[in-house]
């Protein structure tokens, strides 16, 4: 047997008042329609994999020397050359 909880949430104006028409339309209860999108919302959350960034990182010996004097903003300059300017 499940059991329940009462308790109280805020839920904005606008879509407390979506779910009770989508609710009234279904001939179902708002304490039904609640449970079936957290319900929705666990599962996709807890089937999701988290996020994790590739290791892209680049182990060299250093700019090439034609380019290691120049500044960042002049080392992208030469890259864009007289393709347009390029701003921070």
């Amino acid at each position: 047997m499940v059991g329940h909880m009462k308790t109280t949430v805020q839920i904005a104006d606008e879509l407390l008042r979506e779910a009770t028409e989508i609710a009234v339309r279904d001939k179902t209860t708002l304490d039904e329609l609640v449970e079936e999108g957290l319900r929705r919302v666990i599962d996709e959350r807890s089937t999701r994999k988290p996020f994790k960034l590739r290791d892209a990182s680049f182990h060299g010996e250093g700019l090439c020397p034609d380019v290691a004097h120049l500044s960042w903003d002049e080392i992208i300059e030469m890259s864009y050359g007289d393709r347009g300017t390029w701003s921070r």
